[in-house]
């Protein structure tokens, strides 16, 4: 698995939001990441959350992202749209749900889809929440501390 991304937001924007406007937190590119065992991504929404859940840190592919833009004719949208903490290559995710696995010597533990949200729609391009269902990328449990790096940053 190639890290191609790595992105964390200090403040929901979409989380919560069901019936209101997207909020506008920045969502922050960053060569590097401390996960932390049980508890999230050091600087993210979702670190200490609450106790035991699934989605600590989230993958999303980078052949997911490209088969969209593709269909959907799609140009210049980001991959950080998508609101995923890792942007990865060469795995398919689905195969890692209910799978114990390490990247970079971090052990994760692939919880379920990250199944998308109606925002894709406007995010990305109207469609798109259909066309994501089953391609959202993974929720997973952080198993062991140490700092995950993109390919550049490695």
């Amino acid at each position: 698995m190639k890290i191609e991304a790595i992105y964390i937001s200090p403040g929901h924007n979409f989380f919560g939001h069901h019936g209101k406007p997207p909020s506008k937190n920045p969502t922050l590119s960053v060569a590097e990441v401390e996960c932390v065992a049980g508890h999230g991504l050091k600087g993210d929404r979702f670190f200490d959350y609450k106790p035991g859940y699934g989605g600590q840190i989230t993958f999303f592919a980078r052949e997911i992202h490209d088969a969209l833009c593709r269909d959907f004719r799609v140009i210049g949208v980001s991959s950080e749209v998508y609101r995923r903490n890792v942007v990865t290559s060469g795995v398919n995710l689905n195969d890692l749900i209910g799978q114990e696995f390490s990247v970079q010597g971090i052990r994760f533990f692939g919880y379920s889809e990250c199944k998308p949200c109606y925002w894709m729609d406007q995010a990305v391009a109207p469609g798109a929440f259909e066309w994501l269902k089953g391609n959202g990328g993974l929720r997973a449990r952080i198993l062991s501390d140490g700092i995950l790096r993109t390919e550049a940053g490695a």
